[in-house]
């Protein structure tokens, strides 16, 4: 017994030290008012009733949902679509070639897809160069408040939707060959026999990419931080980065920490509705 112990004691240790302690810390601060030169005191609620009653941090918070409403569902509709497509007959290298090609920019480092789209998506970037040769305006993909949001979701979409994909496929080869013949004998309609059978089939697949699409979402950082800093004005800040700015460049490590608890906790919340949506969405087989 003492030897099964220590095998699994330096998991523990590892889980506490940089999982569990960060964690529980993170919790206590978001109660203080800390400053390493002046001290810390006790605040009580204080910065979550700051975080509730600042405009700012209201709007920030709402840009956080509204990124992720729009990369979940252009992730994960754009991935479905790519996969179907995929999925039929044709020869087998041209099949790879495709999924290499959607899939390549998944494996690229975020920080990295982003500058390269810095540079398309700059006021004098390469779609405002072909835009002005074919003699229409040019378009402020990041520096307009109207604009912006939806060119990093277009990047953010164009880089994770080929993961997608590869799940999609994955799952649609799962599909029982006996039920869709049987379908197409009996004169089903194409569009009839994916939501009749293929969708229902595919069903825990499609809620797990949308639950893990939805914790990254929720999570962004780097690639709005590369794009806009959260520009312009508060257009794309997201929380993540108002926890940074917060704690690391304002030093209001409190209020910092408040943040990054409120948004655990809407993450949480977000994750137990669909779990509970699950019930009615999902289906275990086809009847």
């Amino acid at each position: 017994m003492l030897s099964a112990y220590s095998f699994i004691l330096p998991a523990y240790v590892l889980y506490v030290s940089f999982v569990l302690a960060p964690v529980l810390l993170t919790v206590v601060l978001s109660f203080m008012y800390y400053d390493p030169q002046l001290g810390s005191r006790f605040v009580g609620f204080e910065n979550f009733t700051r975080f509730f009653t600042d405009d700012r941090s209201i709007k920030i918070f709402w840009n956080t949902l509204r990124f992720t409403a729009l990369a979940v569902t252009g992730n994960v509709s754009v991935g479905l679509l790519l996969a179907l497509a995929l999925n039929r007959a044709m020869p087998e290298w041209v099949r790879y070639l495709f999924r290499l090609a959607f899939f390549l920019p998944v494996i690229i480092a975020a920080a990295f897809v982003s500058i390269v789209w810095g540079y398309f998506l700059h006021d004098n970037g390469i779609f405002n160069y072909y835009l002005g040769h074919m003699g229409l305006p040019a378009v402020h993909w990041l520096t307009n408040a109207n604009t912006a949001m939806y060119s990093i979701v277009f990047m953010d979409v164009w880089k994770n939707t080929g993961f997608f994909m590869i799940i999609f496929i994955a799952a649609l080869q799962g599909v029982p060959k006996t039920l869709v013949e049987a379908a197409i004998m009996d004169g089903t309609s194409g569009w009839r026999r994916f939501w009749r059978i293929t969708l229902p089939w595919i069903s825990p697949v499609v809620f797990f990419c949308i639950v893990y699409a939805s914790i990254g979402a929720l999570q962004v950082y780097e690639s709005i931080w590369i794009l806009t800093k959260g520009g312009p004005g508060d257009a794309t800040r997201s929380m993540s980065i108002n926890i940074v700015e917060e704690a690391f460049g304002s030093f209001q490590i409190g209020y910092g920490a408040s943040v990054a608890v409120v948004m655990t906790l809407v993450i949480l919340l977000i994750t137990a509705a669909q779990m509970l949506l699950s019930r009615w969405l999902v289906q275990e087989q086809v009847r």
